[in-house]
């Protein structure tokens, strides 16, 4: 049990859903999806049409949600989602899909029945940090969130990822890992649990990424948080559930300030 499961029954918290049907989960899912698009947008995450989220079909899990190629992700809403195959053919949806995502998340998604969702976005402080091609240092507690529980990827390094290789190397990596960091390109995030997991997630790591990039730029050398204490950090406030979690206040707030979402 997480350290942050309530122990005061009848006070108010968030609850993980059940669903009575697949159609329910599936508005479920592409609301999340579009609330994490707009979650991007408000972060700044946009470049071009640059960086795809995408969500497993609930029903036929062979199929994923994605964000439309070309459209901004403050413009992302229900009526335009795609729903795409692993090949790269839309299935469901007007637009077209971006060849790069349908790359890196189909080898991801297909390699990986357990992965529910993906993202990936060309931030300014994600990228840059990439370029360095080293992981994380546990220099905070929200570093390490990610401690063991990242990699760097340095195969296929700075190549556009249009081609199957790029997205098998990104695929290997993420065994056991919920985020990755690919050399030269950017940041990923995966989560065995929901789309709100690996959005909190990716916007967690482009966080952690600017710190480390501070403390580079400071010249001093910084403590590290011991291995065990790391560890410990990691398992209690870096899982799936707390990922969730910490992405709900983001959800009522975009609901707010969004309600185009479902149009």
């Amino acid at each position: 049990m997480s350290i942050y499961q309530p122990v005061q029954p009848g006070l108010k918290y968030p609850e993980l859903r059940e669903f009575e049907s697949f159609e329910k989960e599936r508005f479920h899912r592409k609301e999340r999806l579009i609330i994490a698009c707009r979650a991007f947008a408000k972060e700044g995450f946009e470049y071009g049409f640059a960086g795809h989220l995408t969500v497993r079909d609930p029903e036929r899990p062979e199929l994923y949600w994605t964000n439309p190629m070309a459209v901004a992700f403050d413009e992302v809403r229900m009526s335009n989602l795609i729903l795409v195959d692993h090949e790269g053919m839309v299935v469901e949806g007007d637009y077209a899909v971006n060849r790069a995502g349908f790359i890196l998340h189909a080898n991801v998604h297909e390699a990986h029945p357990d992965i529910i969702a993906m993202c990936h976005a060309h931030t300014l402080y994600g990228t840059a940090f990439a370029a360095l091609g080293r992981p994380l240092e546990p220099v905070t507690q929200d570093a390490c969130a990610f401690y063991n529980d990242h990699t760097v990827i340095g195969a296929s390094a700075g190549a556009v990822a249009v081609e199957h290789k790029s997205g098998q190397s990104v695929a290997e990596a993420f065994r056991g890992v919920k985020a990755a960091i690919h050399q030269n390109h950017g940041l990923l995030t995966a989560s065995r649990h929901s789309i709100d997991s690996a959005a909190f997630w990716f916007i967690a790591l482009e966080r952690c990424c600017h710190q480390q990039l501070m403390l580079d730029a400071s010249g001093h050398k910084p403590f590290l948080v011991p291995e065990d204490r790391a560890n410990y950090s990691r398992e209690h406030v870096g899982s799936d559930y707390i990922g969730w979690l910490h992405f709900q206040p983001i959800v009522e707030q975009i609901k707010r300030d969004n309600p185009d979402i479902y149009a």
